[in-house]
């Protein structure tokens, strides 16, 4: 049996598999309507956990029908809604962020750009599909657009390498490959999406000042501009991680000295620097760390060789960049530090 066979029969059972579950009568959906209403807010239903739990329930049927695993349709949403932020585009109604323009849904050629229908879609190459099992592959719905990323990344397999492959064939941009990975990789570490959290960057007990520092000049090295919050706090008190992420990189930068960079879910990058050393048993490269774990300590290292320090008063230079798929750019981090701050504080009150 040939690999094109083997996928056109994969493709029918799994449509087979679909229209069972929409359309059987011990109701698969465990009770909601055949069409999950797209034009729902997300505070609604009980709060954001009420809203994390449809979602999730969302995941998990396409995963069951396409056999793409949960956390890759969660990384690519959430990367999806990243990119709708970032490139400030309007996000789709509903629980589910993946965006498709009417040409990519329909088809390019397509001469009614508000096509439902399944065939004339696939006719005119777009990617709408009917996930629902309605007979309308309709782009308002959550399940409907969700079900057609899903089959997209199908067509190449849905071993990780495959689904990587699949993803470039639709972004044309190893970036948000390696964004959606490195997402999927932090779902699947904690097996929820519950992953909002924040914390400060110092433990609350710790003798720390700050104010707002970023977009100041500064001089060593070329005239450049302040890219983060300066955290003054003696030398050696912990530095945490303020979110859920992935480790990027670690190691010495001649302007921050021992520094590390963390990427978390909202596709935001932190940027800790000027540390006097590394916590190693916990932190490398590629690992997953959450809220409150200790990465390091505060020091006074860089502006100069690997293993330059004193050139300043011990600190933490906290920096923010966020990523619209094609490149990153810095914004001050001061509004969250403090907003962080209080909900910690909010927390241990509780």
């Amino acid at each position: 049996m040939t690999a094109i066979h083997t996928r056109a029969c994969a493709a029918v059972l799994t449509g087979t598999l679909l229209l069972g579950l929409v359309l059987g009568a011990e109701n698969a959906w465990a009770g909601a309507p055949a069409k999950a209403p797209s034009a729902a807010k997300p505070e609604a239903g009980g709060g954001m956990k009420a809203m994390f739990a449809e979602r999730r329930d969302l995941f998990d049927k396409v995963s069951t029908l396409t056999g793409i695993p949960w956390y890759y349709l969660a990384a690519v949403d959430q990367y999806e809604r990243t990119l709708n932020l970032a490139k400030k585009r309007p996000a789709p109604d509903g629980r589910i962020a993946i965006h498709y323009t009417d040409l990519q849904w329909g088809g390019v050629m397509n001469p009614d750009h508000e096509d439902k229908n399944p065939e004339s879609i696939r006719f005119f190459g777009g990617r709408g599909r009917d996930g629902d099992g309605d007979g309308l592959a309709d782009r308002t719905s959550d399940i409907d657009r969700l079900f057609s990323m899903a089959s997209y990344l199908q067509q190449q397999g849905t071993a990780e390498d495959d689904l990587r492959i699949g993803l470039w064939e639709y972004y044309q941009n190893s970036r948000s490959v390696d964004r959606i990975t490195q997402f999927a990789r932090i779902y699947a570490a904690f097996d929820t999406l519950e992953l909002h959290e924040h914390c400060f960057v110092m433990p609350l007990g710790a003798d720390y000042s700050y104010r707002s520092t970023w977009g100041a000049s500064r001089g060593w090295g070329g005239y450049r501009i302040h890219e983060g919050t300066d955290i003054f706090a003696g030398h050696g008190v912990p530095v945490r991680s303020a979110t859920y992420g992935i480790v990027e990189i670690m190691g010495w930068n001649p302007y921050g000295g021992w520094r590390i960079g963390i990427r978390d879910l909202n596709n935001v990058y932190h940027y800790y620097a000027h540390l006097s050393g590394f916590n190693k048993k916990e932190v490398k490269p590629g690992e997953i760390v959450k809220p409150g774990q200790v990465i390091g300590w505060v020091g006074s290292s860089g502006y100069g060789k690997p293993g330059t320090s004193g050139k300043f008063p011990p600190h933490l230079h906290y920096g923010l960049y966020r990523d619209n798929g094609l490149s990153d750019w810095s914004f001050d981090p001061y509004p969250h530090l403090r907003k962080w701050e209080r909900e910690e504080r909010l927390r241990r009150r509780k």
